[in-house]
């Protein structure tokens, strides 16, 4: 494998030569490393079945199925599918995903540590996804910030971007909330996480699903504190010019692998969207999600 990392802040690296067919397991160890420490990496020049996209997921790790299944490929459960292209006239998957800050399961008991994304079908034009490095982030706090958050708990909720889905149809939306609660109930992580791997510690919130903090003494923080911890994170930035924010770019035959632990990301979309069409797969690696987490 030939690494080259991003040009940047250091977030990001390419690598050239991995071919799932002959990579051998030090080749996998290496891979994962590699995310831990440049938290984006770009596989070139893949061109992989969806069969063969799942392999690639479950030699990371365990691949987690996604729990809504009208995000499933129709013949992998494994891959979810984000998609405004129809393949025979029939809708695939889900279109405009990800449209807002997060982390991928934030809002669950035990979120994963690796997320794989091939796209299918690229956009002439509007191509990418944003990132916000929360490691970096979190250092780049200013004081009083720091030391509000210290020692709390962050609630995320599913509730607020919940897609609804075609089953919902004519349904009161008070049973459709009570459903969400009842599936994915709210869950509470601490504030401030330690990454198992690299030590660093990661503001674990975002604008999609961070609801409040809250002290251990049980004790609410005034809202101004999460919004002001979202802004000087850059995820209220309308026109994603923070220095916190990365877009990551790709062309055909990429295949992207992230620290979802450390990133949040955000997809690129436009009032108008182009045709566009990606695979994810979605993988518990071989670490704790964080430092302290029970079970």
């Amino acid at each position: 494998m030939i690494v080259t990392q991003q040009s940047g802040e250091g977030l990001g690296s390419t690598v050239e030569g991995f071919d799932l067919a002959t990579a051998t397991g030090e080749d996998f160890s290496s891979l994962k490393k590699l995310v831990y420490s440049a938290k984006i990496v770009v596989l070139k020049g893949q061109d992989l079945s969806p069969a063969e996209f799942v392999e690639l997921g479950s030699r990371l790790g365990r691949v987690e199925v996604y729990y809504e299944p009208m995000y499933h490929h129709p013949e992998f459960k494994e891959i979810f599918v984000s998609s405004n292209v129809a393949q025979d006239g029939k809708t695939v998957g889900v279109p405009q995903t990800g449209k807002f800050w997060h982390a991928d399961y934030q809002f669950k008991p035990r979120p994963f540590g690796l997320t794989l994304i091939y796209p299918q079908v690229i956009p002439e034009r509007n191509r990418g996804t944003y990132f916000i490095d929360m490691s970096r982030a979190y250092e780049r706090l200013p004081g009083h910030l720091k030391e509000a958050v210290a020692g709390t708990t962050c609630l995320h909720s599913a509730r607020r971007y919940f897609k609804i889905r075609p089953s919902d149809t004519y349904r009161p939306i008070i049973e459709i909330m009570n459903e969400i609660q009842q599936v994915t109930p709210d869950v509470t992580h601490p504030a401030v996480i330690r990454h198992p791997v690299t030590g660093e510690q990661i503001l674990y919130l975002s604008e999609g699903f961070a609801t409040y903090l809250e002290r251990p003494s049980g004790e609410r923080l005034d809202d101004s504190i999460l919004r002001g911890l979202l802004a000087e994170t850059g995820q209220l930035d309308p026109g994603f010019t923070h220095e916190n924010i990365h877009l990551q770019t790709f062309v055909k035959h990429d295949l992207l692998i992230w620290d979802n632990r450390t990133l949040i990301h955000r997809a690129l979309h436009t009032t108008k969207p182009e045709p566009t069409a990606s695979f994810r797969v979605t993988v518990h690696d071989d670490y704790p999600f964080y430092e302290g987490i029970d079970g």
